[in-house]
């Protein structure tokens, strides 16, 4: 069997990526968590324990889960191969100055592989670099900043580093700096380890690329057609060129659709406002009942062709998908509250794990209910911690392998 293979938002979920949160959680400070691109500090040990929660339901329905860390740590166990990940990670933490480079190098180099990945996750502080001392005027200036490397605390959301898409994978330029540096496990992960580096998989996108591209904005609505959110973190250039990339190549895909999303935190990934949780029915947010633009991407003679339309989503849904009685279920329901303060603790964010089946937050009991109420069965998690990160169970989770 290849290691990747996803067709659809719904097919039986049957192995999947997950982190689970570590001591890049604990490196969270108030001062900087725009920096980082957090609006909270959640409690580890409780949001270990979510998580932990949200593992146990996706075993207990037949889900292989296997971990960033683990992968991460087992594709690196060639020292050549691990001293190359040292140095490229370093490069990418804007490590400049000689001599600490070969310190910081030296430091890491002298871990088991197990530490070296937590570690590189977790970031570094200055006091745990015993041979740190200033050597350039920008330490000087950075003298009340606590890390030597930035934190990843983003690495518990496995849906934006990469995308699983057919047989291959997009593995993405991240917008921030921050987000951009969690792609390299990914990239030594496909290339080194045992499970995916001998089959070659393809990439529809690359973290070469000079284009964002996020795994939040990518949707497969069936084998034929592939939904993209044109948002605050995706450029509608690396669209094109995801597109000309994946429609040109041997598989079942004939159209990408490109939705254009206000450029807002709020609408941060098209999957923040809009998931798929059944055959015909949706979980969206609110404010994109109305008309909304979409671009339809085909290829024609070999070259992108794009058709601009505007309508109600259902009706692009329902023309696009061949289906007449699409559902489209409010975050929040008919009430504006509600809907706000589901929809900040990712309310439309649902994980399917196989058609009219998904796992949701404990804590948005309005649109859970909701969605029981339209035959949806929900598998609820405990959330208080987990939420606090602005991303719901999709956005934890990288498919892997679909029916």
């Amino acid at each position: 069997m290849k290691p990747i293979n996803v067709t659809s938002e719904i097919g039986r979920l049957k192995k999947v990526l997950l982190h689970r949160p570590g001591q890049e959680i604990e490196n969270l400070m108030p001062e900087y968590l725009e920096r980082l691109l957090f609006d909270d500090i959640p409690y580890l040990k409780i949001a270990q324990e979510e998580h932990d929660e949200f593992a146990n339901i996706l075993r207990n329905n037949g889900v292989e889960v296997v971990y960033l860390e683990d992968l991460a740590t087992e594709s690196i166990l060639d020292s050549a191969i691990r001293e190359t990940f040292i140095e490229e990670y370093l490069e990418e933490a804007n490590i400049w100055n000689k001599r600490r480079f070969e310190g910081l190098k030296q430091y890491f180099m002298e871990m088991e592989e197990k530490e070296l990945v937590a570690k590189m996750m977790a970031g570094l502080r200055k006091n745990e670099f015993k041979n740190f001392s200033k050597r350039g005027l920008k330490d000087y200036l950075d003298n009340d900043y606590p890390f030597i490397i930035d934190p990843m605390p983003n690495l518990y959301f496995t849906r934006d580093p990469f995308a699983s898409i057919a047989n291959g994978i997009s593995l993405h330029r991240m917008k921030t700096f921050t987000r951009n540096r969690e792609t390299l496990f990914t990239k030594y992960i496909i290339n080194h380890h045992p499970d995916f580096a001998p089959h070659n998989i393809p990439l529809w996108y690359d973290r070469t690329d000079k284009f964002s591209l996020e795994g939040g904005d990518i949707l497969i609505l069936n084998e034929n057609i592939i939904a993209v959110g044109i948002s605050q973190r995706t450029d509608p250039v690396a669209i094109e060129i995801f597109a000309e990339r994946i429609l040109n190549s041997d598989n079942e895909f004939n159209r990408i659709l490109a939705f254009d999303i206000p450029k807002m935190r709020s609408f941060m990934h098209l999957d923040t406002v809009f998931t798929m949780v059944d055959h015909n029915k949706f979980t969206i947010h609110p404010n994109i009942q109305h008309a909304i633009t979409v671009y339809s991407l085909t290829l024609q003679d070999g070259k992108i062709e794009i058709d601009e339309e505007r309508d109600m989503l259902e009706n692009i849904l329902s023309k696009y998908l061949e289906i007449d009685n699409v559902e489209l279920i409010k975050c929040g329901g008919n009430s504006m509250i509600d809907a706000a303060r589901e929809q900040w603790n990712d309310g439309s964010n649902t994980l399917a794990i196989g058609p009219g089946e998904v796992i949701v937050y404990s804590r948005n009991y309005v649109t859970n209910q909701l969605l029981e109420d339209r035959g949806v069965k929900t598998y609820v998690m405990p959330s208080s911690e987990v939420s606090r990160g602005r991303g719901g169970p999709r956005c934890m989770s990288m498919p892997l392998i679909r029916e």
